[in-house]
């Protein structure tokens, strides 16, 4: 095992930089998830971490051991890619062993590493089976098993789940954290789905446009964001956003488009008339019967355990989540709080938190 340090890592296409100076250091043992929109760099830069696109400035460091111009096989990495890259003519076996066998491994050795990592992801009787005979699940399963054998310093996942179907998306990302409790190895993860990264991460890397936005723990991202993209990124469904307008009487009020007011936390930096985006979880807008915002609901989600609905508050589509069922419907009009320490804020020019 081994800690990666990334300093000031770039990416050039031409005139074009894809990454912007990223800085991060992720720890020996560490389960790291790089998580964005598509287009973001997160994919880029685990590949330039895999030794499959060049550096264009920085430095990468697996361990202490700066990896620039070392070749990918000599980077002591195994990756686990989204599309599986299993080789179709042979068995569950040999595709998991075939990396061993180019080392000349011995016999015996790879037979031990196949059968430890196939009795733990339990593939001990698809050993024979060729890939076309297993299903997504299993397929993914072998190809994190080629990994496994190879007792790398680092594993590196591309959008491993990207091709598996829902339900067997949330069944694999378990595993794939269970795994981690299990070998302890240094993990970086990409994905677009930041669910994904809330449930799976030990850190959270969220990257937008090359540029790193925020790290830390998932709830920590969560619960205080860096910024508005950070804000609405992280979290399903996402926060909800309110233009509004500092008024500072007594009391410190949001005034949204409409003239409704939010009791703003006190001891914030803020000034009569500051323009702010107040941002909202949905959970924690809740229906009250003396609720200071007055909407009307337009689209209601029933879940079952929870209850999900849409109103329209200052010509914002706003989402509310509530545990347990509801008897709201469309077309009502309800009236809803906030805690004001339930509010997150903005500068509506930069993007970021204020407090």
């Amino acid at each position: 095992m081994a800690s990666v340090t990334l300093q000031h890592v770039e990416k050039d296409y031409g005139s074009l930089r894809i990454l912007h100076g990223v800085d991060l250091e992720i720890a020996d043992g560490e389960f790291v998830v790089l998580v964005g929109p598509s287009g973001c760099g997160k994919s880029t830069l685990l590949r330039m971490i895999a030794g499959l696109e060049e550096v264009s400035g920085g430095e990468i460091r697996i361990g202490e051991r700066l990896v620039n111009d070392v070749a990918p096989k000599d980077r002591d990495i195994a990756m686990v890619f989204q599309s599986y890259a299993l080789y179709p003519h042979m068995d569950v076996s040999s595709n998991m062993g075939f990396s061993l066998l180019l080392k000349k491994a011995e016999k015996t050795t790879i037979d031990t590493r196949v059968g430890a990592a196939a009795k733990r992801l339990g593939l001990d009787s698809f050993l024979g089976r060729l890939p076309r005979q297993l299903s997504g699940g299993q397929r993914q399963r072998v190809a994190m098993g080629r990994a496994i054998v190879r007792d790398p310093k680092v594993f590196l996942f591309d959008e491993p789940l990207s091709n598996l179907d829902a339900k067997l998306r949330v069944h694999m990302r378990a595993e794939i954290k269970a795994l981690h409790h299990q070998l302890k190895t240094t993990s970086v993860y990409v994905t677009h789905d930041q669910i994904e990264a809330m449930t799976m991460a030990d850190r959270i890397v969220v990257m937008h446009d090359g540029f790193v936005q925020q790290v830390g723990h998932p709830l920590e991202l969560y619960d205080r964001p860096s910024n508005i993209f950070v804000a609405g990124f992280i979290g399903s469904p996402g926060m909800n956003f309110l233009p509004a307008t500092v008024s500072k009487g007594g009391k410190a009020d949001a005034v949204l488009a409409d003239g409704q007011k939010l009791r703003l936390p006190d001891g914030l930096p803020l000034q009569d008339g500051d323009a702010i985006t107040v941002g909202l979880r949905p959970e924690h807008i809740q229906p009250a019967e003396n609720g200071a915002l007055k909407a009307e609901v337009e689209v209601v989600e029933p879940l079952g355990l929870s209850t999900q609905f849409y109103v329209r508050i200052a010509g914002q589509q706003v989402c509310v989540f509530v545990m347990g069922r509801s008897t709201i419907r469309p077309g009502d009009a309800v009236r809803l709080s906030a805690e004001p320490a339930a509010l997150h804020l903005f500068d509506p020019m930069s993007g970021n938190r204020i407090g």
